[in-house]
């Protein structure tokens, strides 16, 4: 394992997800097993251009891997799209000794992270840290299923409501560009129907899905909507055309929002949090750079910065099959 570099720094860019400060830790213990140091850095790439820079060892990360958001802080940096907050940020990192980065957070900031090598020869290694589950190259995010998790508490709780007053509730969950956390939530919830942005179902088919379940007998419904969904320009304007539609339904939206980013990491985001950022220290100590850190058939990979970055996450066409049965 080659010795070279003395000082690894660490940081979380873009939203913030459950499972980032067990990565953090993990990465500061690596280094800290390897008897390297390692170094936070604040509020993400602003961080890197303002020098907010904090030195971290093993206890300085105690009690944090059952806690959700990042203690790093995260912000989004206009001024590390320019070339001179950049090179402000290089020479920061050079005057703190921090010979190689880990940069914890979405395709933004590994296209940030992409750039920085490519202008700096600077070692940079990704972690994929999005409740989107948005990233090609991994089959889980730090985050997804912890927010899965989240999703379907809700929708449980949601559904005692619809049950008690017969009524369609239209649940809408993240998911600007992937429906991957309407799809498995939806299932693991039971839901009537799920619309995403993946898969144009159609007003007219959600309408005689609606029709089915009502003459089917079904008192309540819940409809899981990503926020992304190209249905209807808003779940607002989906409700009025199904009200001005199908009369007969009492339908009530609910959004679940930014409370599906927080929260304690389920057990699977901690401790893939803690293989990703054991691989992603090792791998820039055997020389390797540029790229993400992954987990794949549960076994942890590297993939391109690049191709983390411009590949398509697909959505899994066993799971939409599921979905259809499920409804009926």
């Amino acid at each position: 394992m080659s010795k070279t570099i003395k000082k690894i720094g660490v940081l979380t860019s873009g939203g913030d997800s459950p499972g980032m400060n067990a990565a953090i830790r993990s990465v500061v213990r690596t280094c800290a097993f390897h008897n390297i140091e390692c170094a936070g850095i604040y509020r993400g790439y602003q961080g890197m251009i303002e020098g907010d820079f904090k030195e971290m060892g093993p206890r300085s990360v105690n009690n944090i891997v059952n806690k959700g958001g990042t203690i790093l802080k995260s912000a989004r940096s206009k001024e590390f799209m320019t070339v001179e907050g950049r090179q402000k940020a290089h020479q920061n990192l050079v005057n703190a000794g921090i010979e190689a980065l880990v940069v914890i957070g979405g395709d933004g900031s590994f296209t940030g992270a992409e750039i920085f090598n490519n202008e700096f020869g600077y070692p940079v290694m990704g972690i994929p840290g999005t409740i989107d589950n948005d990233i090609f190259g991994t089959s889980h995010t730090l985050g997804f299923d912890t927010a899965l998790n989240t999703v379907v508490d809700c929708i449980d709780k949601i559904r005692d409501t619809a049950s008690s007053h017969n009524r369609l509730f239209l649940v809408e969950v993240m998911g600007r560009d992937a429906g991957h956390i309407a799809l498995n939530a939806g299932i693991g919830a039971g839901a009537e129907e799920i619309l995403i942005p993946e898969q144009d179902l159609g007003l007219e088919r959600l309408l005689e899905s609606l029709r089915k379940s009502k003459a089917a007998g079904k008192s309540s419904s819940i409809v899981v909507i990503a926020e992304g969904d190209k249905i209807g320009k808003s779940v607002f304007e989906l409700k009025d055309y199904i009200e001005e539609n199908l009369p007969e339904y009492d339908i009530r939206v609910s959004v679940l929002g930014h409370m599906q980013r927080g929260g304690a990491p389920s057990c699977y985001d901690r401790v893939l949090a803690s293989r990703l950022g054991v691989k992603a220290v090792e791998s820039l100590l055997e020389g390797k750079s540029n790229y993400m850190v992954g987990i794949l058939n549960d076994k942890v990979t590297l993939t391109p910065l690049e191709n983390a970055i411009k590949g398509h996450s697909e959505i899994d066409q066993e799971l939409l099959r599921v979905s259809d049965i499920m409804s009926t």
